[in-house]
């Protein structure tokens, strides 16, 4: 919050014209989640300086599904599903595209001083997905099961309570939104498909070890 503050307030006393921020969530407090809270705090803190801002909204990237730096096995394809739910939908974006509406929306800022943009291009469930990686990739994603307790020992809290938040509440984005600005924008299976990597453990013969 501290970061997001003071680039506000240096982009204000520079006069920056138009500032895009990277937010996240629903765009609403009381969620309990801290990464969306604090978020939350940083936009209202630009708006109070009146700055020219957009806000771009994504949730859930593609590529949590194959880069290895999030182990997938793990938080995606295990603990996630766990908590949230196997069958609840995922408001999806990847990032390349994710990229493609920020570098438009620089491109344009009369269109879209002031505007809050939630981004998805697809809605899909964690069950949904690994049957879309099954057909991408011609086996199912490995999973490495691990109590959520442990988990938690790793990265903390946010995630998890993230995705029990998700088990009973959603995120409410429209696709349609995303591909008005972005007709190019992939779908999950597009992604996947045009990819066909996997996470680690996920390659047949590989032992996933978080």
């Amino acid at each position: 919050m501290r970061q997001g503050q003071t680039v506000a307030d240096v982009a204000k006393s520079a006069g920056v014209r138009h500032l895009v921020y990277g937010s996240a969530g629903t765009g609403m407090s009381g969620t309990g989640v801290g990464s969306w809270e604090s978020k939350v705090a940083v936009e209202e803190h630009m708006r109070g300086l009146g700055l020219p801002v957009t806000i771009l909204r994504p949730n859930a990237f593609m590529e949590l599904m194959t880069d290895k730096a999030f182990y997938p096995s793990v938080s995606t394809w295990h603990v996630m599903p766990k908590l949230m739910g196997a069958d609840r939908p995922v408001t999806w974006i990847c990032v390349d595209d994710l990229g493609a509406i920020a570098a438009k929306v620089f491109g344009d800022p009369e269109s879209y001083v002031g505007k809050g943009l939630k981004l998805a291009s697809d809605l899909r469930s964690i069950a949904e997905c690994r049957e879309i990686w099954r057909k991408a990739t011609g086996h199912a994603p490995r999973q490495f099961p691990m109590p959520v307790w442990m988990f938690e020992r790793f990265v903390g809290t946010d995630l998890t309570t993230m995705w029990r938040w998700l088990r009973h509440s959603d995120v409410p984005v429209d696709p349609a939104d995303t591909y008005r600005l972005l007709p190019t924008a992939s779908t999950v299976e597009q992604w996947l498909t045009r990819h066909q990597t996997a996470a680690p453990g996920d390659r047949p013969g590989e032992t996933a070890v978080p």
